[in-house]
């Protein structure tokens, strides 16, 4: 089971900024399209924003380019640097990572982190 451990969640005031991190393991981190998705109550969970191994980035629209994705495949980390946060992206936030391990798809999530932001 591959463990990807995030952290860099909390609670904000609308308008300030965080910074999500995620660490996966060195056997994996290098082909795979790295992402975060977020789920608020009652919704389903959604793509916020994804790298792929050569750099590559999708963000979903209602990041607005307030939100941006970034790997360090040095320190085999992906990081979500939020900025002018608003209470509609009060959700918990998960890191994923998609890759191809003997010829199989595989996907693998994190624990979860929570973010909220009040008004």
């Amino acid at each position: 089971q591959v463990q990807l451990v995030e952290s860099g969640g909390g609670l904000v005031q609308a308008g300030g900024s965080l910074r999500l991190s995620c660490v996966a393991p060195e056997s994996i981190f290098g082909i795979s399209t790295m992402g975060w998705y977020r789920q608020a109550p009652g919704k389903q969970r959604e793509l916020v924003a994804e790298v792929t191994s050569s750099g590559s980035t999708t963000y979903a629209g209602f990041v607005k380019g307030r939100f941006t994705i970034s790997r360090d495949n040095a320190k085999n980390t992906v990081y979500l640097q939020m900025n002018s946060l608003k209470p509609e992206d009060t959700a918990v936030y998960y890191c994923n990572a998609k890759y191809i391990l003997n010829i199989l798809s595989r996907t693998s999530w994190g624990q979860g982190t929570q973010v909220t932001v009040s008004s």
